[in-house]
């Protein structure tokens, strides 16, 4: 007994066109349409099931209504002998009045009552000239990103501070300013003290007392410049802080 016409309507009807390179996922979309004013059951199946991935792969049309389904080819070294072999099938069966076990319906059918249509798979290598635009366009696509990710991240550094917090950064800096030349002013203070203090409790320079003393001095300017440099970083610390906020 000769099989049932198609009653779905397919686009497209004969191929599934798959453009290249294949080294991402390759994505083309199959409508299927159901002009009957009967639900048709419907099934999407391949020759290549590891190849592909097809959502929806099955379901159901209401009369009038349509899908789309989305079938992805995944990443392949392409081999031009390998590509008549991929193939689809669209089956279809009219749904029975009052049942809502689909897939007790697809086993309980019998061969004459299944409609199909099969396609087969094109694939489509880029030309030279396409593959330059391709890169070119990747590039300048790139380049535009980074700027604006740039340009982004400086209004938002920018945004994120307003006057009332430069100020107090400002304000926060003299602060510890103030506060480095407090202690170079009492550093000083206390070099000029231990070297009167040097001179009057000790009668000779060569003295094992003098050269300790002298010793204590000379480490006197390092320390200072440790304070300082700890100062300087606090500093750093405090207006990076505000930034980051």
């Amino acid at each position: 007994m000769a099989r049932l016409e198609q009653v779905l309507l397919l686009e497209p009807e004969h191929e599934l066109k798959f453009k290249g390179p294949f080294t991402d996922v390759v994505t083309t979309t199959l409508l299927l349409t159901n002009p009957s004013d009967r639900k048709v059951y419907f099934k999407v199946k391949t020759t290549a099931p590891r190849r592909y991935c097809v959502r929806p792969n099955s379901g159901v049309l209401d009369s009038g209504a349509s899908v789309d389904v989305s079938v992805m080819l995944q990443p392949f070294d392409y081999d031009p002998n390998e590509k008549s072999k991929h193939k689809f099938m669209v089956q279809s069966l009219m749904a029975p009045d009052n049942v809502t076990d689909m897939e007790g319906v697809w086993k309980e059918a019998k061969p004459e009552e299944l409609m199909d249509s099969k396609l087969r798979c094109v694939f489509e290598l880029p030309s030279e000239n396409e593959k330059t635009h391709d890169v070119d366009q990747n590039k300048i696509t790139s380049t535009s990103a980074s700027k604006s990710e740039s340009s982004s991240l400086f209004k938002s550094a920018s945004s994120t501070l307003d006057d009332s917090e430069v100020k107090k950064i400002l304000e926060e800096c003299k602060r510890l300013q103030a506060e480095v030349q407090r202690l170079r002013d009492e550093n000083k203070q206390i070099k000029e003290d231990e070297g009167l203090r040097m001179r009057r409790s000790a009668p000779m320079t060569g003295s094992p007392s003098g050269g300790a003393n002298a010793a204590l001095v000379k480490e006197e300017g390092p320390t200072t410049r440790l304070l300082a440099l700890a100062v300087l970083f606090l500093i750093l610390g405090v207006i990076i802080g505000k930034l980051a906020l």
